[in-house]
């Protein structure tokens, strides 16, 4: 028995998103960043300086000990600005920062014929607020990274200059703490030392 036909305006790397959200994603300019959150797409220019210098300090507080085990327990793999596919649609998102315990990660995570997007759900991901990403941030990203079972969030307002985490639980995420101004920080999953927030805001 032959299988049932798809409807030819089907996108086969796409089935499950409308053809103009697909359209519009393909022809989504270079420079900028777009995701498709729900179905939708939400497409955003290139960050401002404070966006940039939070994520980029940030990522160095955690490279060394605990992607590359210098000075801590290693054990994980962070990236910057990883495009992630998550879902049956699916959802095609692009965290400021996203981590894998290493553990998790299948031998070949780097393979030279391996797609660009990742489809294996972080652990750990790091949202960098702007006026213009929060409500998206905090509200349909955050919906899909507990529906992906994320354990951990860490938005990070270089404005107002906090950190908030927050740890998935039974399907929920609680808020474990706020942190703010230049707050020496032993956050989950990254408790095994203190953090310098203070380099976040500051050159």
């Amino acid at each position: 028995m032959s299988g049932v036909a798809k409807p030819p305006w089907l996108d086969p790397e796409f089935p499950g998103l409308r053809p103009e959200v697909v359209a519009a994603w393909r022809g989504a300019p270079e420079h900028a960043i777009h995701e498709v959150i729900d179905g939708e797409l939400f497409t955003q220019p290139r960050p401002r300086r404070q966006h940039l210098r939070a994520s980029g300090e940030l990522h160095g507080e955690l490279r060394g000990p605990f992607d590359r085990g210098v000075g801590g327990p290693g054990g994980w793999v962070i990236l910057d600005e990883p495009e992630l596919r998550v879902g049956e649609l699916p959802d095609i998102l692009v965290p400021d920062l996203a981590g894998w315990r290493r553990e998790r990660i299948p031998e070949d995570f780097l393979a030279e014929d391996a797609p660009a997007f990742i489809a294996l759900p972080p652990d750990w991901v790091c949202e960098v607020l702007s006026p213009r990403t929060e409500a998206s941030d905090r509200g349909g990203k955050m919906r899909i990274y507990r529906r992906e079972g994320v354990a951990h969030v860490w938005l990070v307002d270089p404005l107002l200059k906090t950190l908030e985490v927050y740890r998935w639980e039974r399907g929920l995420y609680t808020l474990v703490d706020t942190w703010e101004g230049d707050a020496p920080v032993r956050a989950e999953p990254f408790d095994a030392i203190a953090l310098n927030l203070r380099a976040l805001w500051t050159l």
